[in-house]
C-alpha cells in the first residue's frame, strides 16, 4: 500500500467532505466541494484551461491502455459531433477472463468497510475534479455539448451526483451496527445472551451501460453507489461516448491499486462497432446489478431479462409544461426560451409538450391569446439564439444523425410556431448544430395526439391547444401515467389550479417546478438537493439520488453466537 494512501491517511483527508455531504442529504440544502467556475482551476495539483486542452490533445490517436487482463483486441471510432475523428483506441475484453478477475479482489474491498470505501471513492472523484478541464473536453467531444456545458455538467455537477451516491450508500450501510449484545430475559433461568455482527455484503459485479448525451452526469451515480456498497463495477460506455468514462475508470484502478485494492475493481468494456455487448453482459450470472441510460425499448428489455440483477433504469417520458396563467409574463417566456434551447433539447429534462389553453391566457400584461403566447415564445427564442456565436455555445451540436431526422421530420407534423434553422459554428464548421422547431397541435384532435404523447427527443416542441385548465390537467395525468416524465412544469396564478397539478404530480410520481422565471430551469437538477426522476412513473425505475437507489446494491448478513459468560 502506497504510504500516503492508508487507510488512516484516505479517512483523514476525506471524512469531512463525507461529513459534509450526509449533512447536506438531510437539509437538502446547497453545497458543492467542487467549483463550477473554469478559473477555479490550476492549483493544488489540478489542471487549469491550457494544461486540460493540452491534455486532451495527448490522448487523441492514442491507445489508452488500462492494464485490464483479458484484453484480446482495440477498438475506437468515436467521432466528434464538432467534426473532429478523436481517434483513441481502448481494450476490448474477454468477459470470460475479465469477470473472474473483477470477482477477485470484492472479499479485501467487502472487509474494508464502509468508511474506508467512501474514503477511496472520494480520492477518485477528487482526482476526477483535478482534471475537470480535461474532462470538459472529453465530454463535449463525444456528447455535442458545449464547452460551458460539458465542463460544468460533465465536471462539477457530475462528480457532485457521484459524491451524493457515495453519502447515501455510506448512510444506509452504517444504518445497522456492526455489532451487537443481545439479552433476553427468560424469568427465573438465566437470561439468552448472543453476541451479533452485522456486515454489508455487495451482490456482485454492478454493470454501468453508459449514455450519448451525459456520460459522466448520468455513468456516476450508479458506478460510484455500487463501488461504495462493495461491489466490483463493470462500465459498458456508449460507442459514441467512450473517453470520459474511459478516463473515469484508468483514474479508479490507479486509485484502487494505491490504496492496496485490486484493481480490477473498476474495469472497461468498449466494443466492436456494431457488437451489441449490451445484452450479453447484463445477463451474465456474474452480473448482479445494471445502472442504465437511454431508450425505452431496451431498458424495458433490461428490466425483463437481466433478472439475476437488481436494475435501475432511467429511460424516456414525455415532459409537460402546463402554461394557465402568470405574472411575470416575460420572465416566464424568458425561462421556457431557455429550457427548449439548452443543449438542443438533448437532455431527458427538457420540457416536450406545452399545454395551453385555446382561450388563451392570464398575464399582469392582460390576457394573450394562445396563437400570441405561441408567437411570443418563438420570439423569446429567436432573439436568444439570434447571434450565431451564442446560439453555438448554448445549443451545442446535435449528438446523432437520428436526433437531426426527427427535428426535420417534426416540421410535417403541425404549424409552425417556429422554424428551425441552421447555426455555423464559429470554432468547428463541421458541426451540425440547429435551433429549436416549435410546432403547433391540438389536444382535442386524436391525429395531433400521435405526435405529442410520443417522445421526441431533441430540439422539438409542442405547443397543444387544450380546453380549459381541468382539459390540461387531464392530459397531464394521461401522459405521466402511459408514457412517464421526468420533469413537470406548471405556470399559475389560480390555487385551484396548482393544486391540481400537484395533486396530479404527487399521484403520478413526478418532479414538478412551479412558475419559474428566474435563473432555475425545470430542466436542470442539483445534487444533494433535488431528486432526478422519481423511479414512481414509467420514465425512470430509479431517483437520483434516494435511499432506494442505493440500499438493494448490498445486504446484510449477520453472525451470532452464544456471549462469553
Amino acid at each position: 500500500m502506497a504510504a500516503e494512501l492508508t487507510a488512516h491517511t484516505l479517512i483523514a483527508r476525506h471524512r469531512p467532505t463525507l461529513d459534509r455531504a450526509l449533512e447536506t442529504i438531510r437539509t437538502r440544502a446547497y453545497w458543492s466541494p467542487h467549483p463550477e467556475h473554469p478559473k477555479a482551476y490550476g492549483a493544488d495539483g489540478s489542471l487549469d484551461a491550457a494544461a486540460g486542452k493540452a491534455a486532451f490533445d495527448a490522448l487523441l490517436g492514442t491507445r489508452l491502455d488500462l492494464g485490464q487482463p483479458g484484453t484480446d483486441d482495440w477498438v475506437g471510432g468515436e467521432v466528434s459531433p464538432y467534426g473532429i475523428e478523436l481517434g483513441v483506441t481502448y481494450p476490448h475484453a474477454d468477459i470470460d477472463v475479465l469477470l473472474p478477475a473483477m470477482k477477485a479482489g470484492q472479499r479485501a474491498w467487502r472487509d474494508a468497510g464502509p468508511e474506508l470505501r467512501a474514503a477511496v471513492c472520494l480520492e477518485i472523484l477528487k482526482r476526477i475534479s483535478d482534471r475537470t478541464h480535461e474532462f470538459a473536453h472529453a465530454v463535449m467531444h463525444t456528447s455535442g455539448q458545449a464547452f460551458m456545458m460539458a465542463f460544468q455538467a460533465g465536471g462539477p455537477h457530475a462528480q457532485d451526483r457521484g459524491l451524493e451516491a457515495v453519502a447515501y450508500a455510506y448512510a444506509e450501510q452504517v444504518r445497522t451496527p456492526e455489532s451487537a449484545e443481545w439479552t433476553k430475559p427468560q424469568g427465573k433461568r438465566d437470561p439468552l445472551a448472543l453476541t451479533k455482527h452485522f456486515t454489508p455484503v455487495p451482490r456482485g459485479i454492478g454493470l454501468v451501460i453508459g449514455c450519448n448525451t451525459f456520460p459522466t452526469w448520468n455513468g456516476y451515480p450508479g458506478l460510484f453507489a455500487s463501488l461504495a456498497t462493495g461491489n466490483a463495477v463493470l462500465v459498458k460506455p456508449h460507442p459514441r461516448a467512450v473517453l470520459p468514462l474511459a478516463l473515469t475508470v484508468r483514474i479508479a484502478r490507479e486509485v484502487l491499486a494505491e490504496a492496496g485494492f485490486d484493481a480490477n475493481l473498476a474495469a472497461l468494456a468498449a466494443e466492436r462497432p456494431g457488437e451489441g455487448i449490451a445484452k450479453t453482459l447484463a445477463t451474465r450470472p456474474e452480473i448482479r446489478i445494471v445502472d442504465y441510460t437511454g431508450s425505452t425499448a431496451f431498458g424495458d428489455w433490461l428490466e425483463a431479462n437481466a433478472r439475476q440483477a437488481q436494475v435501475y433504469t432511467e429511460k424516456a417520458g414525455v415532459n409537460t409544461v402546463i402554461v394557465e396563467s402568470t405574472g411575470d409574463y416575460q420572465g416566464m417566456l424568458a425561462n421556457l426560451a431557455f429550457s427548449l434551447s439548452l443543449y438542443s433539447g438533448q437532455m431527458c429534462t427538457t420540457p416536450q409538450n406545452l399545454l395551453i389553453p385555446r382561450d388563451g391566457i392570464r398575464t399582469e400584461q392582460g390576457p394573450k391569446t394562445f396563437d400570441e403566447v405561441t408567437a411570443d415564445l418563438a420570439q423569446a427564442v429567436g432573439t436568444l439564439l439570434g447571434d450565431d456565436a451564442r446560439a453555438a455555445a448554448l445549443l451545442g451540436a446535435i449528438v446523432n444523425p437520428d436526433v437531426k431526422a426527427r427535428l426535420e421530420a417534426a416540421a410535417g407534423l403541425g404549424e409552425l410556431a417556429l422554424a428551425s434553422r441552421e447555426v455555423t459554428h464559429p470554432d468547428f464548421p463541421g458541426a451540425v448544430v440547429r435551433t429549436p422547431v416549435i410546432v403547433k397541435l391540438d389536444g382535442a384532435k386524436p391525429d395531433d395526439e400521435a405526435a405529442w404523447m410520443s417522445e421526441c427527443f431533441g430540439p422539438v416542441s409542442f405547443a397543444v391547444a387544450v380546453d380549459s385548465a381541468a382539459h390540461a390537467v387531464e392530459l397531464l395525468r394521461r401522459s405521466v401515467r402511459e408514457k412517464g416524465a421526468m420533469t413537470v412544469g406548471a405556470y399559475t396564478t389560480d390555487e385551484e389550479v396548482e393544486q391540481a397539478v400537484r395533486e396530479v404530480c404527487l399521484e403520478e410520481a413526478a418532479q414538478l417546478s412551479l412558475n419559474l422565471t428566474g435563473g432555475v430551469y425545470v430542466n436542470q437538477t442539483a445534487a444533494f438537493s433535488d431528486f432526478h426522476g422519481s423511479g414512481g412513473n414509467p420514465a425512470a425505475n430509479a431517483a437520483l439520488c434516494d435511499a432506494a437507489f442505493v440500499a438493494n446494491r448490498f445486504r446484510v448478513v449477520e453472525v451470532r453466537r452464544e456471549a462469553a459468560v
